[in-house]
């Protein structure tokens, strides 16, 4: 029992400091207590389809970058799918990109598009790094026979 309790500290330990260094927020511990016995996958299938889409959306804003004309209608309406599907798991230094990068959008400005195309795809490999840990952590728990803590 004495493995899954330091296990349990050390979830409680990471999460908190995941959201002290800015990478998540309140909205991913409001998912947390979403799920429960019902559904003991929900955070984990709702983070995986926010992966599928950035996928998706990383690689639609790149196409749409490198066009001779750049569509910058096009280019703020990928930004702006992708802030919301970032904030709503909590991802919020990938948010916060996207806000910038929705001003570049709006002044035309390709540069600014280019760099935090860059800042957001960091961001992204940065969060995705970091719950792909934490679901590692939490199927520790779970396989030791513990339940995962629930965060404040």
């Amino acid at each position: 029992m004495a493995a899954v309790s330091q296990l349990q500290r050390q979830f409680i330990e990471y999460t908190t400091s995941l959201q002290t260094e800015g990478y998540l927020d309140d909205q991913f511990i409001q998912l947390q207590k979403l799920q429960d016995e019902s559904n003991p996958d929900f955070v984990v299938e709702v983070v995986y389809l926010f992966f599928d889409d950035s996928e998706k959306l990383l690689n639609n804003l790149a196409n749409a970058l490198q066009q001779k004309i750049v569509d910058y209608k096009q280019v703020d309406s990928h930004v702006h799918q992708f802030k919301g599907s970032s904030s709503s798991i909590g991802a919020k230094r990938v948010t916060n990109v996207c806000v910038h990068f929705r001003n570049y959008c709006e002044e035309k400005n390709l540069d600014g598009c280019l760099r935090c195309l860059q800042q957001v795809k960091q961001e992204y490999i940065f969060v995705r790094s970091k719950l792909e840990a934490l679901f590692k952590l939490e199927q520790q728990i779970l396989q030791a026979g513990g339940s995962i803590p629930m965060m404040e």
